[in-house]
């Protein structure tokens, strides 16, 4: 518990230093959150470049609106939120968001693995399936499931109707589903 209040304490300095434009302190919230956030990028990135230009980029948005931050719900949310928006509009700004032909795809393995739920090597099998899914059904199996978007939400965030996403996330599960049934059985 003191560890936690400490780190608590810190964190605020940190945040408060940031708001005041000190590069030190900006350094070391971005070292802090780089790591989530990036694993965050690489789920709607083509690659790992477009990832860390998503990440750059999110965390210069981050330090520009960080006087706006209230502290109303976690810091490390509103960053996640921020970085977030950042992903969808490369997404909307490359009109690739539902391109069939493209791959890639990521999740945080130490999360899902650390939980004790699944085993490393399931979830990394399962994150190696997801790379080779489309990138439509990608995006809105990550917007569904893993961010808790609605499907009105995610028709308005990239621009698809309700009924597209609906139908995106249906044919994702099952690429998903057969492709590891097949993948267990080789």
């Amino acid at each position: 518990m003191n560890e936690n209040i400490r780190e608590l304490t810190a964190m605020t300095g940190i945040l408060e230093a940031c708001k005041r434009g000190d590069r030190l302190a900006q350094r070391q919230l971005y070292e802090h959150f780089k790591g989530k956030m990036f694993v965050l990028c690489l789920r709607y990135a083509d690659n790992r470049e477009d990832a860390e230009d998503m990440l750059q980029e999110g965390f210069v948005k981050v330090f520009r609106d960080l006087p706006r931050y209230r502290g109303d719900g976690s810091l490390e949310g509103w960053i996640r939120k921020v970085i977030l928006n950042v992903a969808l509009q490369h997404i909307k700004t490359k009109k690739r968001a539902f391109s069939f032909e493209e791959f890639k795809g990521y999740e945080e393995v130490e999360e899902m693995a650390d939980d004790g739920f699944f085993s490393e090597e399931l979830v990394k099998r399962v994150l190696q399936l997801m790379q080779k899914m489309p990138s439509g059904f990608r995006t809105v199996l990550n917007l569904y499931i893993l961010e808790g978007y609605t499907h009105a939400q995610i028709a308005r965030e990239i621009g698809i109707s309700e009924g597209t996403s609906k139908s995106q996330l249906n044919r994702a599960k099952k690429y998903l589903k057969d492709m590891l049934d097949k993948s267990l059985t080789d």
